[in-house]
């Protein structure tokens, strides 16, 4: 609600002085000249007393009346500055994968959050298999950081296809290989920093890995276990051992005869055919619920506690259906799922090949919206860890904006949105780079708030420092979400 004083009537007045008087003034003034200045203010106490006695029952009474007040509820007082600028802090590249015009295929922050890391590989046409490859990382606090000159580089044989740093130890990355490998760096070790890796054997992915994820494990709290997904179906949960072997702990295979019926995927048999799973994201509310991307076009609930066989042979772990829930498809497959980290009812975005951003609630299959972003690929999306209502998404193309008077147009391929402005377009689009080439990878940093990697297909990684409206969270923003979803589900 707002409200508006009456007209307020205004005039213009000048003044002139017609006469003008010099004066000089000595440091030596006399004593009296100086107590004539300091001469205490005469306070008429009695009379102080006597007034506030008088008001003092009004006073009481409008003070009761203000604290009862509801007026000023989920008002938050924001001491900082308000920038209403995304600047580009860095832009991020190596020489000699761009001579190889490899592209950046993921990025991610380590645990202190000034450290980012990049992957390189091919996402495109290419002889992957026999390409080498790189991990670089950038340390953004250090002095003379030099933007085409990583602090470290780890050659690699094959195409690395994604990327994780580990949640508590800065210097472990973890790395999914196109030939199925996985494999974890340890970047404190610059002789031979390879320190686990799963080898070739029958437990290990036969096709790419596009998503490595660290998972805590329960029983050992020093250790981590690490889980991969695949496009030969299988979703495989890896334990460190002692002589640098990842063993399989457990693992999971999607396959056709686990999606129901009537939304079974179109020109693949109902029976053991895989499903290859592009994407995966895990619950931030239930450790044992996830939603993984498949190649079909659809998104999965699945369960972690699921004990049906997957009715296909394995490797030494027999594998299990964790498929739960089939959610409405895209018209192309799903390239990305991020999990809301607020929402009690799990909300999730998904993205891929159609250009379309799809809001889901995990208690329902039909999408709460679905946006059409772009006439291209949509290769990321990501929730942010600070305001439940924004979100980042990485497009092959973005819109164009005609920009008076040239009239040239433009292509934006990072998108801000924010769902309490508006959930029919992005409140913020960024052009990311000069050529016309897709972004591949988002990441938010969840220790300095307001800094976003990109990486794209030209091999530059953009950290953007995102504005305060991006990053402070509004009054009843998490009751607007709710809001929002139980509108648009009912």
């Amino acid at each position: 609600k707002t409200c508006q004083t009456g007209k307020i009537s205004t005039a213009e007045a000048a003044a002139q002085s017609h006469t003008a008087r010099d004066a000089a003034v000595q440091t030596e003034q006399g004593k009296d000249a100086v107590q004539g200045f300091q001469q205490e203010v005469q306070v008429d106490y009695t009379g102080l007393l006597l007034f506030l006695q008088r008001v003092e029952d009004a006073v009481i009474k409008e003070l009761n009346k203000n604290w009862k007040s509801h007026a000023f509820d989920g008002f938050e007082v924001n001491w900082t500055d308000q920038d209403e600028t995304v600047l580009c802090l860095h832009t991020l590249s190596y020489p000699e994968a761009q001579d190889q015009n490899l592209q950046v295929t993921s990025v991610s922050w380590n645990a202190t959050g000034s450290v980012i890391a990049c992957s390189y590989g091919r996402l495109d046409d290419g002889d992957w298999s026999t390409e080498k490859s790189y991990v670089c990382t950038w340390n953004l606090d250090r002095r003379g950081l030099n933007p085409q000159h990583p602090d470290l580089v780890v050659d690699v044989p094959s195409s690395v296809m994604c990327l994780a740093f580990h949640p508590s130890q800065p210097s472990l990355i973890a790395g999914g290989l196109f030939s199925g490998e996985l494999v974890v760096w340890d970047t404190s070790r610059t002789e031979d920093p390879v320190i686990w890796r799963t080898g070739m054997t029958d437990d290990t992915h036969t096709d790419p890995v596009y998503q490595v994820n660290w998972l805590p494990d329960t029983k050992h709290r020093n250790h981590a276990r690490l889980l991969s997904v695949a496009t030969d179906g299988k979703i495989l949960v890896w334990r460190e051992e002692r002589d640098g072997r990842l063993a399989l702990a457990e693992g999971f295979a999607i396959v056709a005869q686990q999606i129901p019926r009537s939304t079974r995927l179109k020109k693949v048999a109902w029976g053991e055919a895989a499903v290859g799973v592009t994407s995966l994201s895990l619950s931030h509310f239930d450790a044992g619920v996830f939603v993984v991307g498949v190649e079909g076009g659809y998104c999965l609930r699945c369960s972690s506690r699921a004990q049906s066989p997957a009715l296909r042979p394995g490797g030494s772990v027999p594998l299990r259906a964790p498929a739960e829930l089939a959610f409405s498809p895209h018209a192309g497959p799903v390239y990305s799922v991020s999990c809301s980290p607020f929402h009690r009812q799990n909300l999730f975005l998904s993205c891929g090949t159609d250009g379309q951003v799809h809001l889901h609630s995990m208690l329902q299959t039909q999408p709460l919206f679905a946006l059409q972003l772009s006439k291209k690929y949509l290769f990321c999306i990501c929730w942010s860890p600070v305001r439940p209502l924004v979100f980042a998404a990485a497009s092959g193309e973005g819109k164009y904006l005609q920009v008076p008077p040239l009239e040239h147009k433009i292509k934006r391929e990072v998108h801000l949105f924010d769902l309490g402005r508006s959930t029919q377009k992005p409140t913020v689009s960024l052009k990311q780079s000069v050529s016309d080439c897709p972004v591949y990878c988002l990441e938010f940093n969840t220790k300095h708030t307001r800094l976003l990697a990109a990486g794209d297909a030209a091999g530059t990684v953009k950290v953007w420092q995102l504005s305060s409206d991006f990053t402070e969270q509004g009054p009843r923003e998490m009751s607007h979400l709710e809001q929002l979803a139980s509108e648009i589900m009912d």
